[in-house]
């Protein structure tokens, strides 16, 4: 089971969550990132619509970005409120990872002094047993396998925020947040090397289709926000690492950027690899294309608040797996087609 009855210490009372069997056949992932508390959600309502197997929080899932614990409490019961939410609560099972904002503070990593505490009350929202090693070790990574044998998909939850160095930035300039470019540090991590290796474990542990949810792009790599490509030697340790297992059925998820996009290159694994970047549930920052290239797109730019879904076909002597971006309307508004042959390392 993926979740339990626990106390939400947020709300005063039993926050009841719903549990998915992991021998269970996913036929329909739903994801999204970037949901500000103290905005309407309507999302929820063809999220729901959908009627996704799982929905994954892909980060940002509140905007907190505050030292103190109880405004933290505060904006999380915001999101406990939601009607929307509360409906996929009670009808959805949910995993979830964090990005910089619930974290705790904007492109905030190892630095971030309250972390400890920012981890209980993540895992405390989202109902993780008390009993979860989640709880026992530092960072939220975790990883779930749902299927039975030839229909397996495994989840892997990334935490780039805990173990994150520093970013290098670029000259400031004004009016515009900060940016950054790509470090020639090779000291500097994403994961932490405990991490590092526990991923080592899971891409060695038998799954036809792996999910790979990391709150930041993987692919894209000529903007100047955050990204895998501002530590390049992390992203290249993340390549070698899927060719070293020879880790079959790769897709990366990601959230962040506050618009929906899928983005494709040769890692150098034997088989191409997909981004899918679900974001955001109710933010979307809208600049023109030229000013936000990717060589790496697949398609085009959802830009208005949309969610993802992935979608098995187990029937098919090679199983279907199509990545979508469906609009605020629930309409799939980009999506691809790919065949589970198509994910093996030559």
């Amino acid at each position: 089971m993926i979740s339990t009855l626990i106390p939400c210490i947020l709300l005063g009372t039993p926050a009841e969550s719903v549990t998915l069997n992991e021998e269970t056949v996913l036929t329909r992932i739903a994801l999204g990132s970037c949901a500000k508390q103290n905005l309407p959600q309507p999302i929820w309502d063809p999220i729901l619509a959908a009627e996704p197997d799982l929905f994954i929080f892909l980060g940002d899932n509140i905007y907190g970005d505050s030292k103190d614990m109880d405004v933290i409490s505060r904006k999380y019961s915001q999101l406990a409120a939601k009607p929307g939410f509360q409906k996929l609560r009670a009808t959805v099972p949910i995993l979830a990872t964090w990005d910089d904002h619930d974290y705790g503070a904007d492109d905030s990593g190892v630095e971030y002094p309250m972390k400890v505490k920012t981890q209980k009350l993540f895992l405390d929202f989202f109902n993780e047993p008390l009993e979860s090693t989640r709880r026992k070790t530092e960072g939220i990574y975790d990883a779930k396998i749902f299927g039975s044998k030839g229909k397996r998909v495994q989840i892997i939850l990334l935490d780039t925020r805990y173990f994150r160095g520093p970013l290098k930035p670029k000259p400031r300039v004004p009016g515009k947040g900060t940016r950054y470019l790509p470090s020639e540090d090779t000291s500097v991590t994403m994961l932490g090397e405990k991490q590092w290796g526990w991923l080592e474990d899971q891409l060695r542990t038998p799954a036809e289709v792996r999910i790979i949810a990391s709150s930041i792009q993987v692919i894209s790599e000529e903007h100047d926000s955050e990204k895998w490509m501002n530590l390049p030697h992390e992203r290249i340790r993340l390549y070698q690492l899927i060719y070293d297992t020879a880790a079959a059925g790769v897709i990366f998820v990601s959230g962040d950027v506050h618009r929906g996009e899928l983005s494709m290159m040769d890692g150098g694994a034997g088989y191409p690899f997909y981004d899918l970047t679900c974001s955001g549930l109710t933010q979307v920052t809208k600049v023109k294309l030229e000013d936000w290239t990717n060589r790496y797109r697949v398609g085009t730019v959802d830009w208005t608040t949309s969610f993802g879904t992935i979608e098995f076909d187990w029937e098919s002597v090679d199983p279907v797996i199509r990545l979508q971006i469906r609009d605020d309307v629930g309409e799939v508004s980009l999506q691809k087609k790919i065949h589970l042959s198509e994910l093996q390392p030559k």
